[in-house]
């Protein structure tokens, strides 16, 4: 009876153990879902001020809010390039650990391009316009270069596997086409066949005179 409780015991105790495993991964999961969609939102209403400043801000201020909208979509684009391609070739981890330093080079401009938006002296922000556009250049140039050379590889693939389709198609398609007789089967051993006798012969036996009658007595 003791042996009973203390398996009934058991069991009760792993199955809440593991309801309490599933209940936190999928806090953690909904947690992540969670940040993922405000970032995404957060980086759209960000995207959007931007392009919205782009325009209605003449000068140096403008050009600040261009400069930041040229970095943010080049690296948030090539992030989604590669990352959505990695899981398919691992040849672009080493593309993935690159664009990693980049991103972090391309976050500490964006800090300075936000903190001189809120710069007072347009003369100070004019001096730095010159510096900050070249630092732009360079990381969008490196982004788009490893996001070009991503989707180069990814068509190039793509259409040596279209080849290859073609021509198993091809080989396939040529078979289907050729076709012969069926060979006939080669006669066995067995017992040899028994002669044929022709109807006319058999007639013109029984036709002789005397055939069939007894001999006559001398």
């Amino acid at each position: 009876m003791d042996v009973a409780v203390a398996v009934i015991l058991l069991l009760f105790a792993s199955f809440v153990a593991l309801g309490v495993v599933a209940a936190v991964k999928t806090a953690r999961a909904v947690k992540r879902g969670v940040e993922r969609t405000s970032i995404e939102a957060r980086r759209v209403v960000e995207d959007t001020g931007l392009k919205a400043r782009r325009y209605s801000r003449p000068g140096p201020a403008g050009k600040l809010a261009e400069l930041r909208l040229a970095l943010r979509t080049s690296v948030t684009s090539t992030g989604e390039a590669l990352e959505g391609q990695a899981a398919v070739d691992p040849s672009l981890s080493e593309a993935v650990a690159l664009l990693s330093r980049l991103r972090s080079h391309a976050r500490e401009l964006d800090a300075e391009l936000r903190l001189l938006e809120r710069e007072p002296d347009r003369a100070r922000i004019a001096a730095r316009i010159g510096e900050l556009e070249e630092r732009t250049r360079r990381i969008t140039h490196s982004a788009d270069s490893l996001r070009w050379a991503a989707q180069d590889r990814a068509r190039r693939f793509a259409d040596d596997d279209l080849a290859a389709l073609g021509r198993d198609i091809d080989l396939e398609a040529g078979a289907l086409r050729h076709w012969a007789p069926a060979a006939l089967p080669e006669p066995g051993p067995g017992p040899a066949p028994e002669p044929r006798i022709q109807p006319g012969a058999r007639r013109e036996r029984t036709s002789e005179p005397g055939a069939g009658q007894p001999p006559k007595a001398l």
